[in-house]
């Protein structure tokens, strides 16, 4: 059976396939060829890593990890009508939020996260953003901070499988019962997750990607799974970067960022959502239709539509959609055929 490996510019380690980056396909490697950083076959934290460098590892998750150009239209289209809203928990450098104030005329985002200097980060590369983007620092998780509660959102966003950061069900059923106190009317949670048959699969995965500057440089993006229980739903996962240039490695950053995930599956996602309050669950692998001012997708509704191994959005509603909402009428591309890619580079 292949291991599921994760491509190197999409929303998330794996978010490519979901939001379809044309440079981003989903990466299958045949068991048991796991491929490390260096070509060897142990596990890049055994060796000595070399992170005392200029090259910044938050500036390369970004380059290489994420695509919110893609992944705010979608965030649109699921929600299905104009929100405006938009709440990034566990953000991070909150790169999805600060494009969403960019790209959506008089939107406002918050952004939440318990690191203080992600946020100052994100503060810094959204200082044009004053008056509509806010940082809370504060446990995302938490269902008592009141700082939290208190900034109401049309869409709140959990990317990049944070949601997996909740390890015991009884504190993401809190989790999910506080964010939807925390949705206006009409509005909808979405979390990312990936499962099928490769879900527990060890393995690893490189692509390279090419850097700003100097002239044909790249980076060479890794993404690891190396410990994962079926038993529990546990997963370790890591993220290494290798600089190239003139064909030499110049830079290594092994376990740049390190993650233990409960990998919560669709099934229990969208109990925990129902649970929570929430009136009504989709999941969702297609990209909108147009990339207009309110693009439109269907939810999934024959599991037969997935392949075996996937990345989804699971959406939870505190409403009905709408006829004009998520089941609008817009045509939609299916991401497993090449004409389902987004068109930008």
């Amino acid at each position: 059976m292949p291991v599921i490996g994760f491509d190197s510019q999409g929303l998330s380690p794996i978010g490519s396939v979901l939001i379809g980056s044309p440079r981003n396909d989903l990466a299958v490697i045949p068991e048991p060829d796991t491929r490390y950083p260096d070509g060897q076959d142990d596990p890049p934290r055994a060796r000595p890593r070399h992170i005392a460098s200029p090259v910044d590892r938050h500036d390369l998750y970004e380059l290489c990890v994420q695509s919110p150009v893609h992944l705010v239209p979608l965030l649109r289209a699921i929600h299905g009508g104009d929100p405006r809203v938009l709440a990034e928990d566990f953000c991070g450098t909150a790169a999805v939020a600060r494009h969403w104030v960019r790209a959506v005329p008089g939107a406002r985002a918050v952004a939440v996260d318990h690191d203080p200097s992600v946020l100052d980060r994100a503060a810094d590369a959204g200082a044009d953003l004053a008056g509509r983007l806010t940082f809370i620092r504060g446990d995302a998780a938490s269902a008592s901070d009141l700082s939290i509660a208190a900034h109401r959102a049309d869409v709140l966003f959990v990317g990049n499988f944070s949601i997996g950061e909740i390890h015991e069900r009884a504190a993401l059923v809190a989790y999910l019962r506080h964010a939807r106190a925390r949705l206006n009317p009409g509005g909808v949670i979405v979390c990312d997750t990936y499962g099928g048959e490769s879900a527990f699969r060890l393995g690893a995965v490189t692509r390279p990607h090419p850097l700003p500057s100097p002239a044909g440089a790249r980076v060479h993006y890794t993404w690891q799974q190396r410990r994962a229980d079926p038993f529990t739903g546990m997963v370790e996962c890591a993220l290494h970067f290798r600089i190239e240039e003139a064909g030499q490695i110049t830079d290594q950053l092994f376990d740049a960022f390190v993650y233990t995930w409960r990998l919560w599956s669709v099934p229990e996602l969208r109990d925990a959502m129902r649970e929570a309050g929430f009136i009504s669950t989709e999941v969702h692998t297609r990209l909108p239709g147009a990339a207009d001012a309110a693009p439109r997708t269907t939810p999934i509704a024959d599991p037969r539509d997935i392949p075996p191994s996937f990345i989804v959005c699971v959406a939870g509603r505190v409403d009905r959609p709408s006829a004009q909402g998520a089941q609008g009428s817009q045509p939609v591309r299916d991401l497993k055929e090449p004409g389902g890619r987004g068109e930008e580079h």
